[in-house]
């Protein structure tokens, strides 16, 4: 009996010894699985607060409601505001383009065209994080394009305001700071030029004309001109009385009406292309007839070609340019 009790006695110490062995196995597992799981936690949650980052949107106002947009986008379309996205120091995936008018060549840009009169594939496979349109985007194109990305379009009320502008669209980005940055040199810079014309041109007037090539007609840009309105409202320059009494942004200077424009300075660019495009030659001899040849400023020598790609547009760095042109031709 003492004999049968030593060996269940030596057997319950050996049982006893292997519970606690696999007891503390397991424990040793359950510690290594839940340090995976606290360091696997750890990381996705590294991850997730990425894509959480990238994923944040805000809601702003545009022209037609409300509209949520990424909170930091990289990848951003302007459609004709490409001008204010490079002020701001941002490369756009793809640039406006027209077959008939062409793009904003005057910024440099190295990237794929879209095509405003065809279809929406290329702004497609440039894959949007989000979309910036101007005033030429109506509420159904602006469905459209909302169909690929977020998209703001600019408010009505601040079409005419370029700093405006650049001030929504350096909000819309996130790059505020910058936008203030760029204003406060824009408006340094046309305090300065405006300084220098009115000391060199005062009083004389001026007029701002666009060859429509198609029709060889001269068309005469008001001071209400979206893209060089400004150069009298900011910049000080007079203008002639026909562009100074305009309503419309624009008309045609009929044959009867061309001999009354007696402005002292003449600024031109043709509607599309170059002053050495091929298709625009016959267009030019408008410039050769009598007619043109009479008015005082062709007499004076005072016709001033300018390139056409940002004095049709009235965006900050197009104006800056324009301001350049400005002291070049009038401030001696």
């Amino acid at each position: 009996m003492a004999g049968s009790y030593r060996k269940l006695f030596i057997g319950a110490i050996v049982a006893l010894a292997v519970v606690l062995n696999l007891a503390g196995c397991s424990s040793q597992e359950g510690q290594a699985d839940k340090a995976q799981t606290n360091a696997s936690g750890k990381g996705n949650t590294a991850a997730n607060g990425k894509e959480s980052e990238a994923a944040k949107t805000r809601k702003v106002k545009d022209e037609f409601g409300e509209v949520d947009i990424p909170a930091n986008p990289k990848r951003i379309a302007g459609v004709y505001v490409e001008d204010y996205l490079v002020a701001l120091g941002v490369t756009p995936i793809v640039q406006w383009y027209h077959p008939n008018w062409g793009k904003q060549d005057y910024l440099g840009l190295n990237v794929p065209n879209f095509d405003i009169t065809g279809s929406l594939e290329a702004l497609i496979q440039a894959n949007p994080e989000l979309i910036i349109v101007d005033g030429s985007v109506d509420k159904a194109k602006y469905e459209q394009y909302s169909k690929i990305a977020p998209t703001y379009r600019l408010p009505e009320a601040i079409l005419q305001n370029p700093e405006e502008i650049l001030k929504t669209i350096a909000d819309v980005v996130n790059l505020k700071n910058k936008g203030d940055e760029v204003i406060a040199l824009y408006a340094k810079k046309v305090a300065d030029v405006k300084e220098k014309l009115t000391r060199s041109v005062v009083g004389q007037t001026v007029a701002v004309l666009r060859l429509n090539i198609a029709d060889k007609t001269l068309a005469l840009f008001g001071i209400e001109n979206r893209y060089t309105g400004n150069i009298y409202k900011e910049m000080g320059l007079t203008p002639h009385p026909f562009a100074r009494d305009m309503k419309e942004f624009q008309a045609i200077l009929s044959e009867e009406k061309i001999p009354e424009l007696n402005a002292e300075h003449i600024i031109i660019f043709p509607s599309s292309g170059t002053w050495t495009s091929k298709e625009n030659q016959e267009a030019l001899k408008v410039l050769e007839t009598p007619l043109w040849k009479s008015l005082p400023a062709v007499k004076k020598g005072n016709v001033y070609v300018a390139d056409r790609t940002y004095w049709q547009s009235g965006a900050i760095t197009a104006n800056m340019m324009k301001m350049d042109d400005l002291l070049k031709w009038f401030v001696k």
